[in-house]
């Protein structure tokens, strides 16, 4: 039987492994995957439009969605989701103890289309009431200078951006050009050591626990999309490619659950791994929209709200009417 051939590329997630390695295959396709550092696939996805299948960032996929690009369409397979109370970093001497501190402050972001940045910005407003028209927000590179958005934006009335785009967060965060930061990779002064830079909230793991008791959010941050064109000539695709990714998360927990070797290399893995099923179900990392409805509903509001997406979308509308079957109930 002859097979479709697609070209893809993913992060080198172990729950994607077996299908970018061809342990898993996909039903009437042959998968040519390579995996590439996370930012390089999104500019290359994104601005290019490189692979027949690809992981993009939410954010930057609904942004333009909202607009009408009907260049890709997703499945709601999640390779990535990360809570990200941890990802404000503050000068230990600074200004800013807490949340209410940031009002009136410089604070910077790699791009306020980035999917980590708009669920920082959602949290600080839901959760702690924060008026974002109240911080002088700067946009630029974390550790190198040049990051520019990728989509366009519609900030809404009295949002303050300025770019920087000769400067990095990271240096302009110790010499006290801005007060905090929100940031998906974490400054380079922080993971070299620096004891004048800090996480705002410290006890971040405690506060999201807590954060996703209260709210059933677990942060979506990537997702994978399909060309439009390839889908409209081959509708099973979707369901075919979404049944793979499916069976190579199952494998990956079960290495993972694996408590007579250590075929993941964290100590304690299998207790860990417990322990979020304790919290999260069991399993607790779900595709599919159904059991991330409360998740994606949220995000969907927040890229509105904060001018990320032109139009407020739902989850239906972001992905491949084609498989609706297999969306978990």
């Amino acid at each position: 039987m002859h097979k479709l051939t697609l070209s893809a590329a993913l992060a080198d997630y172990d729950h994607t492994r077996d299908l970018a390695s061809g342990r898993v295959l996909v039903e009437g396709v042959e998968l040519l995957c390579s995996t590439h550092p996370i930012e390089e696939i999104f500019y290359r996805a994104l601005i290019h439009r490189e692979w027949d299948v690809s992981e993009v960032s939410m954010a930057k996929y609904v942004s333009l969605r909202a607009k009408g690009d009907k260049t890709f369409m997703a499945i709601p397979v999640f390779p990535s989701r990360v809570f990200r109370h941890g990802s404000l970093f503050v000068r230990r001497d600074g200004p800013v103890k807490k949340v209410s501190d940031l009002t009136g402050k410089r604070v910077g972001l790699p791009e306020w289309a980035q999917t980590a940045a708009v669920y920082s910005r959602g949290f600080l407003v839901s959760q702690f009431g924060l008026d974002l028209r109240s911080i002088h927000w700067v946009q630029a590179g974390v550790n190198q200078p040049g990051r520019v958005e990728k989509v366009e934006l519609q900030l809404p009335k009295g949002i303050e951006l300025t770019r920087a785009p000769d400067k990095t967060l990271n240096a302009m965060l110790v010499s006290g050009e801005i007060d905090a930061m929100m940031v998906a990779r974490p400054p380079a002064s922080f993971t070299a050591g620096d004891p004048s830079i800090c996480r705002l909230f410290e006890d971040f793991k405690a506060i999201e626990a807590e954060y996703f008791r209260k709210t059933r959010i677990f942060p979506i941050m990537h997702t994978v999309v399909i060309r439009s064109e390839i889908l409209k000539a081959n509708p099973w695709v979707a369901r075919n490619l979404y049944t793979a990714f499916e069976e190579a998360k199952r494998r990956s927990i079960e290495r993972v659950l694996d408590a007579t070797a250590s075929l993941v290399p964290i100590p304690w893995g299998y207790e860990y791994a417990r322990r979020g099923m304790e919290l999260f179900g069991e399993d607790y990392f779900p595709y599919g929209i159904a059991p991330n409805r409360t998740t994606l509903e949220a995000f969907l509001a927040y890229a509105y709200e904060q001018g990320v997406c032109a139009v407020k979308l739902t989850p239906e509308e972001i992905f491949a009417p084609q498989m609706a079957g297999t969306y978990k109930v």
